[in-house]
């Protein structure tokens, strides 16, 4: 998602209705989410542009960085202040390269033994140290700044862990700014717990294998496609500074197959300026051998084909979308932040815990908000609450009267809301029908920049 003190206090407001990590679609990311986070006010006003935000809880998928990560972050980047996907990128960076050194090629073949290096071996913690393990013949089990990551066989984690977060008193009473930035000091760092979520037994799926016959020259490039413009482009600093940083760490204990690694940097843009194809085309054409990224799952699906027919590796920071677990993907596509399955539970599970039994669901119309939606009902049905209704929403709609209204007249005990930008819209006009903001919950960490800009006017 970590973290990542500062987007989890811009996700956690973004959430009150919200919100990885990435990344579900131009959400996320989370940890997301998809992509995501997800947040519930303990203690909301209504009126339009208020919300009273002191005892207000959130989750969101979140490592306890550290002061020595995050320092080590900003030597890359002096001006870093949300870490948001800065350990999955780093750890991105870290699995490829020594996947490349065990299987001693930049080829296709190291994709072969990505997913064994995070599980099943001796435990190790960093490049160097797993890295004379390989040469010493040894197989290795990765554990990296995100997480115990421990990968399916179709490339992504089937643990995670997840941040229990609470605001504080100071400088949180209400939702008055256009300015984000005073609400990163809103979190009670205290109060945060952190739990570990487990994917089902059945997502632990056999090894998928990997198609292709492209060769290595012997040099290990990496490429980046991550957002430098678009509605993500807040997240683009925090993980091109862990892919930066990893690469700075590995070249200076060595390299990979004794050379240097090398990095050419792509911006991914969002489905809205459609940059991503762009990038890609040009990152082929210079041979990388990974392409690290997109955050946002919808511009990994808009060009993931054009990455594995070329035989290169495509690993995401952020992506949760459950489309991509199936994907026909030819084993070359991989991702670090946990998928909207652990997603859905770990929400469900906040919301009962807290005493609610009767929910209603807002959520987006795409892959994203519809998916996760379901996984929060099977979750929330599981658990032994009721699901009121369930309202499918347009995303670009230019009023939300209706949508609010709906979920008012369910006359729930807590209000899901599962959305990106839209969502300071949406909680701005249920504060105007004088709903009490504190039964919303929501997910993704990627609207939080919106939020904190447009929830006063409800722009």
């Amino acid at each position: 998602m970590q973290k990542r003190r500062w987007i989890a206090a811009l996700a956690l407001l973004a959430s009150l209705s919200l919100v990885a990590v990435a990344c579900g679609d131009d959400k996320e990311g989370d940890s997301g989410t998809g992509d995501e986070t997800t947040t519930t006010a303990a203690d909301s006003g209504g009126g339009e542009g208020g919300g009273t935000l002191s005892g207000m809880k959130g989750t969101a998928p979140l490592v306890d960085l550290g002061d020595e990560f995050k320092n080590r972050l900003k030597s890359i980047d002096s001006s870093l202040s949300d870490y948001t996907y800065a350990a999955e990128s780093y750890d991105a960076a870290i699995v490829v390269s020594l996947a490349v050194a065990e299987a001693e090629t930049d080829g296709i073949g190291y994709a072969e033994k990505i997913n064994g290096i995070t599980r099943g071996g001796e435990k190790c913690t960093d490049f160097k140290a797993c890295s004379d393990l390989i040469a010493d013949g040894k197989d290795v089990d990765y554990d990296g700044a995100s997480g115990p990551l421990e990968f399916s066989g179709n490339g992504e984690p089937t643990k995670a862990s997840y941040g229990i977060m609470q605001f504080g008193t100071s400088g949180c009473d209400k939702v008055t700014t256009k300015s984000g930035t005073a609400l990163k000091e809103c979190i009670d760092d205290d109060k945060t717990e952190f739990v570990t979520a487990d994917a089902p037994k059945s997502a632990d799926v056999p090894q998928v294998p990997v198609e292709g016959d492209r060769k290595g020259d012997g040099v290990l490039k990496m490429g980046t496609l991550l957002p430098k413009t678009g509605s993500l482009a807040f997240l683009g600093p925090p993980e091109f500074a862990g892919v930066q940083l990893a690469i700075k760490e590995i070249n200076d204990a060595g390299g990979v197959l004794g050379k240097p690694v090398e990095y050419v940097e792509g911006d991914s843009g969002d489905t809205d300026n459609k940059v991503a194809p762009t990038t890609v085309a040009t990152l082929l054409g210079q041979n990388v051998d990974v392409i690290i990224g997109a955050a946002s799952s919808a511009v990994s699906l808009s060009v993931v084909d054009s990455i594995i027919t070329a035989g290169v590796v495509m690993f995401s920071p952020a992506n949760t979308s459950k489309k991509l677990s199936t994907y026909a993907d030819k084993g070359l596509y991989f991702r670090n932040a946990p998928s909207d399955i652990l997603q859905g539970q770990v929400l469900a599970d906040q919301i009962i815990a807290d005493g609610n039994s009767n929910v209603y669901i807002l959520a987006m119309n795409d892959d994203y908000g519809t998916g996760l939606a379901e996984d929060l009902k099977a979750g929330l049905d599981g658990g032994g609450a009721t699901v009121l209704g369930t309202k499918v929403y347009d995303p670009k709609a230019a009023d939300y009267s209706a949508e609010v209204q709906a979920a008012k007249d369910a006359d729930p005990d807590a209000i899901a809301l599962i959305g990106f930008d839209e969502s300071s819209k949406i909680l701005a006009k249920a504060a105007e029908q004088g709903l009490d903001l504190s039964i919303f919950y929501g997910v993704d960490g990627n609207m939080g920049n919106a939020l904190a800009e447009n929830f006063e006017t409800g722009k």
